[in-house]
């Protein structure tokens, strides 16, 4: 049987091989987006985990997501709607907890005023370094890494834009910039705040998911990268983006397959040459896009023996360790804290109050533990979009810190226990009888992560963000600018450049390798 072709053959459909499924096709490429599982999306996808209760992702940092790159493939138009960030609660041990909006000038008249003016004034200086930092981490967030080795003067140029990006800082910016991106996130912040909780708060994003605890070295930038984002949310969520992306694909002409499982990419004369399906079925294309982790697509999907030793040692080199569990639960009504009667929160972080008690979590990794205290990330979606349960019921979706993807003796059923044990204690500090509320409940260790969404060590973003596998040597050096070492294969996934989280930016930005060639 003739082998259907195609201009480009994208391999994934969460929201990056949905971006570049959408650009390659409006170009007017032929293009089929084929995903394993029965439903697009990915990390970024819906997911109903008990009849009538959904989460609308599993990632909870929609606020990554590119305006440039949203304007681009034309998302509103397709349905994507923007709203604010919901201010975030600092849970505290015997207190209140801390109401923390990302304005400044909320920030201030509210409680963060109200507890420490110093802390409030310390946050509108922070805040307004980030602002001034806005534009250059877009530039760098929306654009390729620059070239190893310019070649002409298109690359000269490209290198000189970023150092134009740092001039316009202005001097004092700039070496300020110099002085704290290398520095772990747990000094940055604590140079600047006196309010322990407030410390720990800020720097729970900056490790989540990565191996690093907040007196890691260089997790400061991820700090940065993070806190100087466009900040505006989906509304309805990463499965929001996600629909208005498969709208865009298939209106752009994009032809998209679901439960299509890729079982190698084909390397014929050097380079890529197509797809055969775990089906048998084999498809023809001139470029793949292979939006997957990149040790997947290079050291399973590629026949073994195809690539040269040194390119396989630079995949297999890649810290692809997952250390983030997710636990989703069902509640018969609200998640409703002790020091906040009939108060709702859409987005919670628990943690023990002080950023050594979220270094201390951190030992679990490294000790290949439970942990018995983890930081936990709460997300309540239902409070923005009740639709996602039962009329009065809740969904909560927790991210928990940290989580070992090969705790010492396996996931078995009694580690699984403790570890969901340790979860729901955590809650229940702040929330007492929640368990009692409970109707149904999901786990999902590091493992069950790399079994449904075939993440290499559950790694959620596909790679560990560390100053080592940034910008220019991320994934590799050899395919930090998407195109590979083969010819006609390119990386677009999470573990690109600009990838981790819920961004669509390096499967844009792949399509546009392609496309140039």
């Amino acid at each position: 049987m003739t082998a259907a072709r195609y201009d480009a053959v994208v391999v994934g459909a969460g929201q990056n091989g949905l971006a570049a499924a959408a650009r390659l096709a409006a170009a007017g490429k032929k293009v089929v987006v084929l995903e394993r599982r029965d439903a697009a999306g990915g990390l970024a996808g819906a997911s109903e985990f008990h009849p009538g209760y959904r989460v609308p992702g599993i990632l909870h940092d929609e606020g990554l997501v590119s305006p440039r790159v949203a304007a681009a493939l034309g998302l509103e138009r397709h349905g994507l709607a923007w709203r604010e960030a919901p201010p975030v609660l600092l849970a505290e041990d015997g207190g209140p907890g801390l109401l923390l909006d990302r304005d400044p000038a909320r920030a201030a008249a509210g409680e963060l005023g109200t507890r420490s003016r110093h802390d409030a004034e310390a946050y509108a200086r922070y805040r307004g370094f980030l602002a001034k930092l806005r534009p250059l981490v877009a530039a760098v967030m929306s654009a390729p890494p620059p070239p190893l080795s310019p070649a002409g003067a298109g690359d000269f140029w490209e290198v000189a834009k970023g150092g134009l990006g740092l001039w316009r800082l202005g001097r004092r910016d700039t070496l300020e910039l110099m002085r704290v991106a290398p520095m772990c996130v747990a000094d940055f912040l604590n140079e600047l705040f006196s309010t322990p909780l407030l410390v720990e708060g800020l720097a729970a994003p900056a490790v989540a998911g990565t191996f690093a605890g907040p007196w890691s070295a260089g997790t400061n930038t991820n700090l940065l990268l993070l806190e100087a984002a466009p900040g505006r949310y989906v509304a309805g969520g990463p499965a929001a983006l996600v629909a208005a992306l498969e709208r865009a694909a298939r209106a752009a002409g994009a032809e998209a397959r679901t439960g299509a499982e890729v079982a190698r990419i084909r390397v014929e004369g050097g380079r890529a040459a197509g797809v055969t399906l775990a089906s048998g079925e084999a498809l023809d294309a001139a470029a793949v896009v292979a939006t997957g982790d990149p040790k997947r697509a290079f050291l399973e999907l590629i026949a073994p023996g195809t690539l040269p030793i040194r390119i396989e040692d630079e995949y297999r080199r890649i810290r692809m360790r997952g250390t983030a569990a997710k636990v989703h639960l069902a509640l018969d009504g609200p998640l409703e804290l002790a020091a906040r009667p009939g108060e709702l929160f859409e987005s919670i972080r628990i943690g023990g109050g002080h950023v050594d008690d979220l270094e201390r979590a951190f030992d679990a990794v490294k000790y290949r533990e439970v942990s018995e205290r983890p930081h936990l990330e709460v997300r309540v979606p239902t409070v923005a979009d009740p639709t996602l349960a039962p009329a009065g019921h809740h969904v909560v979706s927790v991210l928990a810190s940290y989580a070992p993807y090969d705790v010492a003796g396996g996931w078995t059923e009694e580690r699984r226990a403790a570890l969901l044990d340790s979860v729901l204690a955590a809650l229940e500090r702040h929330a007492p009888g929640v368990r009692a509320r409970i109707v149904a409940q999901e786990l999902l260790t590091p493992a069950d992560l790399e079994a449904r969404y075939a993440l290499t060590g559950g790694q959620l973003h596909h790679g560990e963000p560390a100053l080592d596998q940034m910008l220019v040597l991320r994934p590799t050096p050899s395919a930090a600018r998407y195109a590979t070492s083969v010819p006609g294969l390119y990386l677009g996934g999470s573990g690109s450049h600009a990838g981790g989280g819920v961004t669509c930016t390096a499967g844009w930005l792949a399509a546009g390798a392609a496309l140039s060639r």
